[in-house]
């Protein structure tokens, strides 16, 4: 996927990414990565990883990037954003990969990660940006 001027070109292909880009180009995107994603860099790839219930299938996304030996990343929810209460007492930072795209590309579009962070996290994971806070 392409983000300049907001015009976005898919190809699909049955070869891996891994056989398509050099290793130090590719970026896992994982929410248990302990590395945060500062910035979106046009020369590497983003790979968003696969659904994946976080009820069973703990870590398995940073497992797979740990195995294929990629460097891995995590959006910065923690750092922009707060928890909401609610009645479930749920936060989850694992998001569909439809929202780690809203969020990518609006933080390319605005560079601003509060913006991006609010396009693409729903109140449904509790979650919320700090001025939205109620008091």
């Amino acid at each position: 996927l392409l983000f300049p001027s907001c015009i976005f070109q898919m190809d699909t292909t049955q070869e891996s990414y891994l056989d398509l880009f050099p290793l130090d180009a590719i970026v896992y995107l994982t929410p248990d990565s302990e590395n945060v994603l500062e910035d979106v860099d046009p020369s590497k790839v983003y790979v968003l990883g696969g659904l994946v219930d976080e009820s069973i299938h703990k870590k398995l996304t940073l497992q797979r990037a740990q195995e294929q030996s990629l460097q891995t990343a995590r959006l910065p929810i923690r750092e922009y954003m707060v928890k909401a209460v609610n009645t479930k007492n749920y936060h989850s930072e694992t998001l569909a990969i439809n929202q780690v795209f809203d969020v990518l590309s609006t933080y390319y579009e605005t560079r601003s990660w509060p913006s991006a962070l609010k396009a693409g996290v729903t109140s449904g994971k509790g979650y919320v940006l700090p001025d939205a806070v109620k008091e």
